[in-house]
């Protein structure tokens, strides 16, 4: 994917109302956030923040989407736990993954996997990438998407 470009239509399933699809998003600003697995310190510090920031993301005309490989079930989980009030998308099949081409190979412990780089894909209301953010750290993350999205 490049800036500026038209991204694909997808439809992914989603925590609270099924399967969610980019052209249903039409009209408002999508902010979706790759993160490796629920329930993970990073993973958690970057949901809560974004959880804390929803209320002016929405005010900004902005869609907040939390991505990983999780199942549904665990994504429920996971936000039923912190009290996140957006949605998580599941991304078992990595469909998104690859049109956003964040699956790269990392350092476990030693061993090479591969597994999702945090990264960040803002999505203007036509459906064109306006930003792209890659190996970001999770801590004021929220804020830098935040600040970026009021500015488009």
């Amino acid at each position: 994917m490049n800036l500026n470009s038209q991204v694909p239509d997808f439809s992914i399933p989603s925590t609270y109302k099924g399967d969610i699809s980019l052209s249903s998003l039409r009209g408002k600003k999508v902010v979706l956030y790759f993160y490796p697995k629920d329930n993970t310190p990073g993973c958690t510090v970057e949901g809560q923040e974004f959880n804390e920031l929803y209320p002016q993301f929405q005010a900004a005309n902005a869609e907040v989407f939390g991505v990983s490989r999780d199942s549904v079930k665990s994504h429920d989980k996971f936000i039923c736990k912190f009290n996140f009030k957006f949605e998580l998308l599941s991304d078992a099949d990595e469909k998104l993954c690859k049109i956003f081409d964040v699956i790269k190979e990392k350092n476990m412990y030693g061993k090479m996997v591969l597994g999702i780089e945090r990264s960040t894909f803002v999505i203007d209301e036509n459906g064109k990438l306006v930003g792209e953010f890659r190996k970001i750290k999770a801590q004021g993350h929220a804020k830098q998407m935040l600040d970026f999205v009021k500015g488009l």
